[in-house]
């Protein structure tokens, strides 16, 4: 009883700093509403050493987190990503920063009219836990290059990483400029309802649905980055040595727990055998051990690890086919890592079939031919990513008008995360808005319209009383 006051009374003194940060960059952005490309691309740039120069800190933080986090997949998935956008962002901010012009119609005219990119004000970014460094810092360079004010709220499930995200930031940033925020699921509910002037999320579905509705009381906009079952078809005749190959970069990077890995393979009636050979050869060449492997990164943790054993529990009982991919046959008993894992055979009533995996288990599903392989995408919610394999380029080209999803890859697998020029997000039970590139840039500004009118007032001959010669000019020559 004790320790539950304790926590309670942490709790509320984590809210009460929470809404004194968030009151403080509110008043902070009324006194400086419009920060110049200069001070902007300052504030990204002191992001750079606050990542490399605590490399280690970081690999050790993320590994202790996750009980073992592979260091390559820190470097590649949260670093090399993160700085590549930074980089990306400053080249290109003053150019995102430039007026718009736009045309005046007859009816404005004399005049002329742009758009001007303006910050929105306070930005608050809600992260999740698979890549807490990435997902929250790409976001963050993001809200400060549209001139924003920024309070992250890290997930609870990453404690170490984010004490480390909370100091480093704190050491780098006044409070009313970048502040982190820490706690548990009651110090997250009152942060999502904060009445940002725009919040983003990355998690699962079911929370985006919780966030936006507290976003909604106070009408704050959202962008959801939301998960679901991104589909991977292989084309007829793909090389599946190569499909493997190029799946695996997308799957097995940190164990499955990514909103945009393959949650499941489409793949040709007549090839099925062939695709779980090569997997199989593909996961033995990348993880000949897995136990003690450093570059096999465990499940986050137990509740994660009990969810993804029910799946294959629930799939196993009602029928399906679970091929086990052990290459050293090693005993997972007492460890917090699961094999990769097929699932062959998937009914709807499964489980497995009807959640987002987020883990290293795939469903393998046959198909005829390619239009019942869109028709069995198109007959679920739409997902985040779609991978299809083909060098058939007709094909490709019916895969992406005949499917709706976030982003797409073609003959590879969740690379389009990485590429910076274009938008990333998601649509329906996937997500909505998107971040990254110019899109990033203008879901954090409002873009203002402006008009502005010369000496000679041409509306005086347009106001009342009505009739005149103007009016009936308009009647014949306008009104059409």
């Amino acid at each position: 009883m004790v320790a539950e006051v304790k926590d309670l009374h942490s709790n509320n003194a984590d809210i009460e700093r929470m809404q004194q940060i968030f009151a403080a960059q509110k008043a902070a952005y009324r006194q400086h509403p419009y920060p110049s490309a200069e001070q902007r691309i300052e504030l990204i740039n002191r992001i750079k050493p606050l990542l490399l120069d605590n490399l280690d800190a970081w690999i050790e933080a993320l590994n202790n987190d996750f009980t073992t986090r592979a260091a390559d997949e820190t470097k590649l998935a949260e670093m090399l990503i993160t700085l590549e956008g930074l980089k990306y962002t400053t080249k290109k901010l003053r150019k995102w920063m430039k007026p718009q012009k736009r045309s005046v119609s007859a009816l404005s005219w004399p005049g002329k009219t742009w758009v001007e990119y303006q910050p929105v004000g306070v930005v608050g970014i809600i992260v999740p836990w698979n890549y807490p460094i990435q997902l929250a810092v790409v976001p963050l360079i993001t809200a400060l290059a549209a001139g924003n004010r920024v309070m992250i709220k890290m997930s609870e499930a990453t404690p170490r990483t984010g004490a480390l995200l909370e100091k480093l930031i704190a050491d780098t940033f006044p409070e009313e400029q970048v502040a982190v925020i820490n706690g548990e699921v009651d110090v997250a509910q009152a942060f999502s309802s904060l009445p940002f002037d725009h919040l983003l999320f990355t998690g699962s579905t079911t929370v985006g649905r919780h966030i936006m509705r507290a976003a909604a009381a106070n009408l704050t906009p959202v962008t959801l980055e939301l998960g679901g079952k991104s589909p991977c078809i292989i084309g007829q005749d793909f090389p599946m040595k190569d499909a493997a190959e190029r799946i695996a970069f997308g799957k097995c990077l940190n164990s499955g727990q990514t909103c945009v890995a393959p949650d499941y393979i489409l793949c040709p009636e007549n090839r099925v055998q062939e695709f779980v050979d090569a997997w199989k050869a593909q996961v033995a060449q990348s993880y000949p051990t897995m136990v003690n492997n450093p570059d096999f990164t465990a499940i986050i943790n137990q509740r994660q690890f009990s969810r993804l054993q029910g799946y294959l529990k629930d799939a196993s009982e009602k029928g399906a086919d679970v091929i086990e991919i052990n290459p050293a046959n090693e005993d997972f008993t007492g460890s917090q890592k699961i094999p990769h894992t097929l699932v062959l055979n998937v009914t709807d009533d499964m489980q497995i079939a009807q959640d987002e995996i987020f883990g290293p288990l795939m469903i393998v599903v046959p198909y005829k031919n390619l239009d019942d392989a869109i028709e069995y995408v198109n007959e679920r919610p739409r997902p985040l990513a779609l991978y299809y394999l083909d060098w058939n380029q007709s094909n490709c080209d019916r895969v992406l008008k005949n499917t709706h999803s976030g982003g797409v890859c073609l003959n590879d697998t969740i690379s389009h995360v990485g590429v910076d020029d274009i938008p990333f997000g998601g649509v329906g039970d996937s997500g909505m808005g998107a971040y990254h590139g110019p899109e990033g840039f203008l879901t954090f500004s409002q873009a203002k319209g402006i008009y502005k009118k010369g000496k000679f007032n041409a509306t005086k001959f347009i106001l009342p009383p009505y009739g005149r010669g103007m009016h009936k000019m308009i009647d014949k020559y306008f009104l059409k």
